[in-house]
Formats: C-alpha cells, structure tokens, sequence
C-alpha cells in the first residue's frame, strides 16, 4: 500500500552508485514496515468489533483515525523535516510511530478511545516516513533509473500488506478471536473484564513493533545516508494548482481509490465470516485477506509490462471495470464464488495508484512537489469512505455495502476515459 507522494527535487552530493547499496537495503526496511503496519488495521477492525460490540460504522472508526493522519500530519511533516532534514525526519517518524504502537498497551485496558488514540499517533509517524523517505530512493542512483527504484520499493510494501493480516490472524486473533457477545446481558464489571481480555491479544504484537522501530530508529541515527534538500525551483514555484483540471480530477481519484481499497479490505473479514461467503472463523478469514493484498503485488508486476503497450487511461479504465464487475459479483454470489471474486479486487488495484498520481502530476514542472503535497493528503479517502461503507452496512446489510467502493470504481473509470487519449494525461 504504497500511499506516500513523489518527492520534490532534490539535490545529491556527488558519490559513486556503488555506494548506495546499503542505504538502499536499509531504506527498503521502511517501506516495508510501513505497508504492515497500516495492512494490520484489516485485522483490527473486526477484532474491536467483536471485543467491544460495535456498529459497522464504529468499526470503521479505526480506519478513520488512522488515514485522517495524513490529512492532519502531512504539511506539519514537511515543515518538520525542512528544519531538521530528511534523515532526522526518518528517525523522527520511527519514534512517533514506536510511541504509537506502545499506546496499544493501555488501550487494552483504557477502552476503544485510547485504541483510536494509538492508530492516530502510529499514523502520524508513517506519514513523516513516508514524506522523508520517498527523497532518498530518487537520489539514490541515476535520475533516469528513479522510477525502478521506487517500483523496487513499492514491491516491498506491498509484500508487507501481504503477510500483515495473515501474521495478524495468528498473533492476534489465533486462540484469541473475541465472538461477538451482548455486553448489555453482563454486569458492568464483567463486561469490562471480557474487553480487556479479549484487547490484550493485541498488547504483545504491537510491543513488538515498537521495539523493532526504536531498533530501526537506532540504525537511521548512524546510517550514512546522503545529504539532500529541496531544490530551489520547487521552493519557489508559483501558481494555482486548481487550475490544473486533470489534477483536481487527479486528487478526487485518490481520495476514492485509496478509500475503496481500504474499504474493502477493511470490511473482507467479516464477509468472508458471512454463512453465504465462506462462513470463516475470523482467525482463518484474516489469511484470506493476505491473498487481497498479494494481489496487489502480483499485479503491479503484469501491470509494468501490459502498460507498455496500453496507455495509462485506458489502463485504469480497464482496471476499474474489473473492479466494479467483480463486486457485482460478490453481492450476487455464493459461496467460494462471491470469496474469490472479492479477493481478486486486489489484482485491479495494483496500477491504479502509481497510474493515477503520474496521470494527476503530468507537466506541472515546478508546481510537482506542491501538487504531490495535495495528493498525498487526498489519501484521507481511506478516512471516510470506510465510514460511509459502515453506515451503509449498518442500514442495508453487508453485502450491498460494497456497492459504495463500486461507485469509486465508477469515477476512476471515468477519470481513465477522460484522459485516455493522453499519455500520462493532463489538460
């Protein structure tokens, strides 16, 4: 789930490529630590809907504080980093996102808002990794070889979606899963008895994580990485980025699309759960939810090679009508039918980020590191439309819920028609 934004220009010190080999390795961790720790919530949102008896639409609370970061965190993560650099922006980020997974600990016994409290503050740190880390991958090597790099370490967060929910069924709802309970039949004391120990099957897993970041942080403090900075035409541009009609387009696309994504992983337990899908123990639900994220990684692989002959609108078009039919298909279905189709929704949504964020940027010039700003923060997609999908399932019924990232879907197939005949895009 590789959501963070290109960087602006940098400026890198003269230095050998062979020389970037093992701040590569090093930085690649990042990625990858990243793609886990925001994949994991798809195991935490049936999980605290279970513990403590939640709506759907509570539920998504989860996905909401956690997504709202970036909205909230992004410009204070680039003002933050222009003062203290970029390799003190890493460590920086590591230790926000460590103190958040820490949090997870008294929120097993402080209740649901202190869970909130620990997404939002592990997200603000992923949004201050993401805003410092994406300059070094470019720099890192040749100006015409970026591209690679970066899909290089893409590939690795989306290999850490992949494995979360999988390690997250086993850690946190293996042996552990809370089924659902009516908490009103209990006394108050029993009811808070039944949340804190069924919550703490989350405090060792998180623990964890944020030994293993402070461990990451304590690396980045004595890496040698290379001195960059913003460069001066980036700083100074000027102009009004709503002026650019296919980048206002753009930013909307993110906004659904990321929302759409996460929406369903978000939701893919408990419809895996359902009696007509796979009636899936939620432990056993969760692995099924790796395949989701795997698709990802398997189609942004096909996707590099098909999209040499297949312009990048009329790429995302085709993608979106995937997504959308296989949905349909999941509502309608039954069985090993409706799982699978769901599932595969991950194999559309490998290309549409990268493809949507280069279509959004195409010939902005100086304006790119602002405009990449706006897109970044058009990610709190992943903030509402979960909500809007749990308020929909709370009143309809699960299965048509997923009718809200089919109607995100529809918007990403019209953004791809309307600048098919471009390449890249724009106006």
């Amino acid at each position: 789930m590789q959501h963070g934004s290109p960087p602006q220009a940098v400026i890198l010190p003269s230095a050998s490529a062979g020389s970037f080999m093992a701040p590569m390795i090093i930085l690649t961790t990042l990625f990858f630590m990243w793609g886990l720790l925001t994949s994991l919530n798809d195991v935490l949102v049936p999980h605290l809907k279970a513990v403590y008896s939640l709506s759907y639409m509570e539920a998504m609370l989860v996905q909401s504080c956690f997504f709202g970061a970036y909205l909230v965190a992004s410009i204070p993560a680039g003002i933050l980093i222009r003062r203290i650099g970029y390799q003190n922006g890493v460590i920086a980020g590591l230790a926000v996102a460590a103190g958040g997974c820490l949090l997870f600990y008294p929120a097993a016994t402080q209740g649901f808002a202190i869970f909130l409290l620990a997404l939002f503050t592990l997200a603000c740190g992923i949004t201050v990794l993401q805003v410092a880390a994406n300059p070094f991958v470019t720099v890192m090597g040749k100006p015409e070889t970026a591209s690679r790099r970066l899909t290089l370490t893409q590939a690795f967060n989306a290999l850490g979606t992949a494995i979360a929910p999988a390690l997250g069924g086993m850690l946190i709802l293996g042996g552990h899963a809370a089924e659902s309970v009516n908490l009103a039949a209990m006394s108050a004391a029993d009811a808070l008895a039944y949340q804190s120990q069924q919550a703490q099957s989350v405090q060792l897993p998180y623990i964890a994580l944020a030994v293993l970041l402070m461990l990451m942080a304590i690396l980045f403090t004595f890496a040698r990485l290379p001195k960059i900075a913003d460069s001066a035409a980036s700083a100074n541009a000027n102009g009004s980025l709503l002026e650019h009609r296919h980048l206002v387009l753009g930013a909307i696309g993110i906004f659904l699309y990321v929302g759409a994504e996460v929406s369903i992983g978000s939701f893919l337990i408990n419809f895996l759960g359902e009696p007509g899908v796979g009636g899936l123990p939620l432990a056993e639900a969760a692995h099924y939810v790796s395949y989701y994220w795997a698709g990802a990684l398997v189609g942004r692989f096909a996707g590099y090679f098909a999209m040499r002959h297949i312009a990048p609108g009329k790429a995302i078009a085709t993608c979106a009508v995937g997504a959308m039919l296989l949905i349909l298909l999941a509502i309608s279905a039954h069985g090993s039918l409706a799982m699978w189709s769901m599932i595969a929704v991950g194999l559309c949504n490998a290309i549409m980020f990268p493809v949507i964020f280069s279509m959004a940027v195409h010939r902005l010039g100086s304006l790119t590191g602002r405009a990449s700003g706006l897109l970044c923060m058009a990610i709190v997609g992943g903030a509402f439309i979960p909500l809007m999908q749990g308020a929909m399932a709370d009143a309809m019924g699960l299965h048509l819920s997923f009718l809200v990232p089919a109607a995100c879907y529809a918007y990403i197939l019209y953004f791809g028609l309307r600048f098919s005949r471009q390449s890249g895009s724009g106006d």
